[in-house]
Parts: C-alpha cells; sequence; structure tokens
C-alpha cells in the first residue's frame, strides 16, 4: 500500500507492526525505539512511514546508510546492524493519545527487548515519552549519563542509551539539519 485512504488509516488505529530486529546473536549495533506506530505506519506496515517523518532522511545523512532508505525498505536495517522497535507498540494519530501507565509498561518490555539483542547502543526517539516511560524527568536530547536501573538489571555498565528528538513532522521545532546533526553525534559514538 503506498498511500493509505482515509478509511485505510482509520482502520489502522491500535493496529500494531512487528519490530525490525537482526536475528539472535547477530550484530546489533544501534536499537532505534520510537513512541508508537502513527496510523500511517500501521496502514503500511513500515515504521516511520509517514511522508512527513524524518528518520529515514536523518539515518542517512548521519551516516547509518549509504543512501537514503524508503520506510519500505525497513527489512534492510539489519544488514547495517540497525534495528526499530517502539515503547508503546499499538497505532495513535498522536503520541499524546498514550497514557503514563503504558508508556511505563513499554519501558519494561524495552528493557527485555535490550536484555535479549544486546545493542551497543538504545537510542530512544523522543524525550517527553521517555521521561515518562522511566520516570526520569531531567532527561535530555543525547547521551544519558547513565541508564535507568530498568535498562542496566542484565547489563551492568555496557549498554549506552541516546535520546534522540523525535523525527514526527509535528515537532516542527527540530527542523531536519537539526535532527540529522543528533543522529550524526550518535552515529559517531556507536560506531566507535
Amino acid at each position: 500500500m503506498i498511500h493509505p485512504s482515509p478509511a485505510d488509516l482509520a482502520a489502522a488505529r491500535n493496529r500494531t507492526i512487528p519490530d525490525v530486529l537482526p536475528a539472535p546473536g547477530e550484530r546489533l549495533l544501534v536499537l532505534f525505539c520510537g513512541i508508537n506506530p502513527s496510523l500511517y505506519s500501521a496502514a503500511t506496515g513500515w515504521h516511520f512511514a509517514r511522508p512527513g517523518n524524518r528518520f529515514w532522511p536523518a539515518l542517512h545523512l548521519s551516516g547509518f546508510t549509504p543512501r537514503r532508505l524508503a520506510p519500505a525498505e525497513q527489512d534492510l536495517l539489519p544488514g547495517y546492524g540497525l534495528g526499530i522497535t517502539n515503547l508503546v507498540a499499538r497505532a495513535t494519530a498522536q503520541a499524546s493519545e498514550l497514557g503514563a501507565a503504558e508508556l511505563r509498561s513499554g519501558g519494561e518490555r524495552l528493557a527485555g527487548l535490550a536484555a535479549a539483542h544486546r545493542p551497543r547502543v538504545l537510542a530512544v526517539a523522543g524525550v517527553t515519552a521517555y521521561r515518562t516511560a522511566f520516570a526520569d524527568p531531567r532527561a535530555t536530547v543525547g547521551p544519558q549519563p547513565v541508564p535507568p536501573a530498568a535498562l542496566r538489571a542484565d547489563r551492568p555498565g555496557d549498554l549506552r542509551l541516546w535520546i534522540l528528538p523525535n523525527p514526527s513532522g509535528l515537532n516542527a521545532s527540530w527542523t531536519l539539519p537539526r535532527i540529522a546533526a543528533a543522529f550524526r553525534d550518535l552515529h559517531a559514538a556507536a560506531v566507535k
């Protein structure tokens, strides 16, 4: 499906889409974690699929991929050592439709996923959602000095946590050049 119709978008509410992850035991350099799928993403089955989303351009501009991938090419990411998941699996029109309990539950699931797949860096795209999910009100965009206890439980000392700006087109205070620069900083730290 290239361009979902209004009926397709309405039918996508509360739908989930699968994570994009390498096979167990394969290298996972960065696990990107969005807040939750948009209706557009749920209708297409592709992460960060809405046309105004800056995830895919920023991924390329930062050096993670040699060319700009389309959302439909998300299955190529594990070949670059990258994966995608979400804090909350269900699709909504806006992240503001998610409650704090739902975000906290998603944080617990994310901790388990990070323990199982052992990414070098866990990169959460959306500082406000991260703050709620992990009860870390002082978190800012960029590297976090110490991951919260929930993320360290099975990985003392070796999981790096990075907060990225939300690449959604609704996040107008972050332009593509600023988002790409934040992704570039992450890329430089992840490939060390």
